[in-house]
């Protein structure tokens, strides 16, 4: 454990932590609005912006910040305006802001050296500064995606019925997009740019195939987030290898073991969820009170019982069996 005695490696862990927290948060929104690789165009629009302080000769995160949440907010106001579709935008986000930082890193004098340490995240380029503007970015971040769960999640599934709902949906949308940018220029010293956007998907997908419900999935996102982080800043330190690709390398790991597991739960929640009743044994009707526009069915959420040639569902410790127009109890 002598790394911890390290200045650089408690900066790195630290930077590693919030990086892995704040990445599934906003990737659980970036997958429901099915933009898995907005996270990578929009580190391609800070690698411009990273370009733009190394030949200006200023702090590379805040300027790379600013022209990320530039980028996002242009390209989801053409997406909105049905001027771009999201493939074409998504192109401009990928090729335009890789040219433009590679050419302003290249006429200063830096090369692809220079931005190597951004492209595939570094432990010695975190600075004591940097820290503090990742904390407050992260807060920011995580205060807004959890705060604003319910509102997010129902423009991010279906934005008509959030319209309906009287949500101002635009305003949601780029604020989803914003948070994303920043995400993606708070991770870059850990992860990098071109490895972020695994960080923001890979643990929401491997949630998913083991957590049913969006909002438990979405906090085992993150857990899984900031051990894959962590781990992989910690496991740079021994091997001497670049943080960012051991942290991707390892939460594409615990997908592939996610798998079998993910099918070992769905057999036991479809065990769980259906009983077979042999005793045709009589039971009491009693009519269930009214339901309050609740209706039972295969997705209605409560625990299924097959019952002769019908169904029960349990609801509030009862039985309730469909009967025309209403529910009995027994």
């Amino acid at each position: 454990m002598e790394f911890l005695s390290l200045a650089f490696m408690q900066r790195a862990l630290l930077a590693a932590l919030l990086a892995g927290v704040t990445s599934p948060a906003i990737g659980s929104y970036i997958v429901q609005r099915r933009l898995s690789l907005l996270g990578d165009g929009l580190g391609h629009v800070a690698i411009a912006g990273v370009g733009l302080a190394l030949a200006t000769g200023t702090a590379p995160l805040p300027v790379a910040v600013a022209t990320a949440i530039v980028g996002a907010v242009i390209i989801e106001l053409l997406r909105q305006s049905g001027k771009a579709s999201a493939d074409v935008a998504m192109a401009i986000l990928f090729y335009g802001g890789l040219a433009t930082g590679v050419l302003l890193a290249g006429l200063v004098g830096q090369g692809t050296g220079t931005l190597s340490n951004f492209l595939f995240g570094s432990l010695l380029s975190i600075t004591e500064a940097d820290l503090w503007i990742i904390f407050a970015l992260a807060a920011v971040i995580l205060i807004t995606t959890i705060g604003l769960m319910p509102q997010l999640f129902a423009v991010c599934t279906d934005e008509d019925f959030a319209k309906v709902m009287g949500l101002p949906v635009r305003a949601y949308n780029l604020l989803i997009v914003v948070l994303a940018a920043i995400t993606v220029t708070v991770s870059m010293r850990t992860v990098g740019l071109l490895m972020v956007s695994a960080l923001m998907v890979v643990p929401v997908a491997t949630a998913s195939n083991l957590l049913t419900g969006f909002r438990r999935s979405f906090f085992l996102a993150m857990a899984l987030g900031v051990v894959a982080a962590v781990a992989g800043v910690i496991g740079s330190y021994y091997l001497n290898a670049p943080p960012g690709s051991l942290i991707v390398v390892i939460t594409i790991a615990g997908f592939v073991l996610s798998l079998p597991l993910a099918a070992g739960l769905k057999r036991w929640r479809q065990h769980e969820q259906v009983i077979e009743i042999t005793d045709r044994a009589p039971f009491l009707h009693e009519t269930t009170r009214p339901h309050e526009g609740h209706s039972h069915g295969p997705d209605c959420g409560h625990r299924a019982v097959i019952h002769g040639d019908h169904t029960d569902y349990i609801h509030d410790g009862h039985r309730h069996a469909p009967h025309g127009d209403h529910y009995d109890e027994h």
